[in-house]
């Protein structure tokens, strides 16, 4: 299985973007571009159909040996043997996630200021997403944060655990991004929405490797 501690692009199935019947094609499109780990993220959708969308994409997955996270269930994570949960801010304590998952699985948080960084990393957290950067539909009512942190953010956090910059990250603004201090990126409808997602996911993932212009 990959490890976190290198990847540069997180890939985020999510269903604000993705149509059911689509997941299995773009899960599969986005492994063949490259992402390093990827996301279920079903908002406002019921358990049921979460948990049977999370084992059609957990074996793509772990066939091509990338993380496989289940976005705010750690139930679900549990149950469908994904390698990784992920939660917001307030969504309770990294103990509290622990005790349902174990101490083995991959356990990431939504962070949104310097401060939240720096718990997390306290806390004991796996990764963290740092966003939103830019706003974003993915991110309703929460206001973008900005590029000013993601150096300082990177330079500390970021040398002891990953941080994926977030929100409204796409092609044409990454260079911005990247200038800005970000080593690894989450993009969602960048990707889910190009016309050819292979193709945009490779182009992020060279642009990632090359680094900042």
């Amino acid at each position: 299985m990959r490890s976190i501690d290198t990847a540069t692009l997180y890939g985020i199935i999510d269903l604000g973007y993705v149509l059911p019947e689509d997941l299995v094609v773009r899960t599969q499109q986005l492994i063949e571009g490259g992402v390093d780990l990827i996301q279920l993220r079903a908002k406002n959708q019921e358990l049921d159909d979460i948990r049977t969308w999370a084992k059609l994409i957990q074996p793509l997955c772990q066939e091509a040996e990338i993380p496989f996270i289940v976005n705010d269930y750690p139930e679900i994570a549990k149950e469908v043997a994904a390698d990784g949960v992920h939660i917001g801010q307030e969504d309770g304590t990294l103990l509290a996630v622990r005790e349902i998952v174990g101490s083995q699985m991959i356990v990431g948080r939504s962070t949104h200021s310097v401060e939240q960084a720096e718990e997390a990393l306290e806390e004991g957290f796996n990764y963290i997403g740092f966003g939103p950067l830019y706003p974003t539909p993915t991110k309703a009512g929460r206001a973008a944060i900005g590029l000013q942190d993601v150096s300082y953010v990177q330079d500390t956090v970021g040398t002891q655990i990953p941080v994926f910059c977030i929100g409204g990250i796409k092609l044409d603004n990454l260079a911005e991004v990247q200038a800005a201090g970000a080593e690894s990126v989450v993009i969602v409808s960048g990707l889910l929405s190009a016309d050819d997602p292979v193709a945009s996911t490779q182009q992020a993932k060279a642009q990632l490797a090359a680094g900042p212009n």
